[in-house]
């Protein structure tokens, strides 16, 4: 490999934060570059959560989108940071924010998906539930310190959140699914809204399976972001030692590319992002509010958001109230 151009690995040094502490050591070599972060590539990589999340947080609040996604992109971010600090250190008290935070950020996202058009008292047993869950994966966890059973748990919470929004979506766009229109038209009529024409329908019909399209294309890419981050990692714990090796054949910057943790985060950043995005927008959908918001994302390689177009009228707003 002598015709790349490449500097060596520098050796492992004694790190600011030793002693590792952590129950979970990966496959980057410790304290090769600076002495204040053990893992470089692996603490660098969550810069990009961090940046998402200051990025959905801002357009969370310019557009005015539902409070409970606020709240999760705070928890996304925490996430990031975490993580952040989790590689510098390798201490467990940062393992723990680290972890933790993507069980509490997907029990908000769960109560985001399950709560929607309840009655009071079902929010409040959810919202006591999600809360003991939480509770009790955190004791089990420290109890245990088995980064298995935290594995686990994230991917499950994660699984039933995403199939929840899957059938929400597929219930509420797809006009087969719908109700007939006859009785859609009486609902309208209780509810004092005017009765759309065949035309109108047909314009509705249109566009929701536009939008259903263009979300099953973001749910996609999302699923393959996170599985796809999934199988690097796996083959990163996997085969190790011959992937350190290779790194020091590659040398610098070459060797960077091999870092497969550093993959699972750029592309678990992008995929748990694009899944807060397509909730937003869902919400919006769910609310009625097509109109008054849409999905700014003019390549799939760009970052998407839900952009706030005119106005939001009197009844968009009274539903959005209902909602929360």
């Amino acid at each position: 490999m002598q015709w790349i151009p490449s500097f060596p690995y520098p050796p492992s040094k004694a790190g600011f934060w030793n002693p590792v502490t952590s129950t979970l050591n990966w496959c980057e070599e410790d304290y090769y570059a600076t002495i204040y972060s053990a893992e470089i590539v692996n603490t660098l990589t969550n810069l990009l959560f961090m940046w998402l999340g200051v990025k959905g947080i801002i357009s969370c609040r310019r557009n005015q989108h539902d409070q409970i996604f606020l709240v999760a992109l705070l928890g996304y971010l925490v996430v990031g940071t975490g993580s952040f600090l989790f590689h510098s250190t390798l201490k467990y008290p940062m393992q723990l924010v680290d972890e933790l935070s993507m069980i509490y950020t997907t029990c908000l996202m769960a109560y985001a998906s399950f709560s929607y058009t309840r009655p009071l008292g079902f929010r409040v047993v959810l919202a006591l539930s999600l809360t003991f869950l939480s509770v009790f994966i955190t004791l089990y966890y420290h109890y245990l310190q088995n980064p298995v059973f935290h594995q686990n748990a994230y991917a499950l919470l994660t699984i039933v959140v995403v199939f929840r929004s899957m059938h929400t979506m597929e219930v509420t766009l797809r006009p087969r699914w719908r109700k007939s229109r006859e009785e859609d038209r009486l609902e309208r009529q209780k509810q004092g809204l005017p009765v759309p024409t065949k035309e109108r329908q047909h314009y509705e019909n249109v566009r929701d399976m536009k939008t259903l399209k263009t979300m099953w294309f973001m749910v996609a890419y999302g699923l393959s972001m996170f599985l796809g981050g999934f199988a690097i990692w796996n083959l990163d714990n996997q085969f190790c030692s011959s992937i350190r090796r290779w790194r020091r054949v590659v040398g610098l910057p070459w060797g960077i590319f091999l870092e497969g943790h550093g993959w699972w985060h750029v592309m678990t950043g992008l995929g748990a992002y694009l899944y807060i995005v397509w909730g937003i927008w869902l919400r919006h959908c769910l609310n009625g509010n097509q109109e008054d918001y849409h999905l700014r994302w003019a390549r799939f390689w760009h970052i998407p958001e839900v952009i706030r177009t005119t106005p939001v009228s009197e009844n968009s707003v009274s539903r959005d109230k209902k909602s929360t």
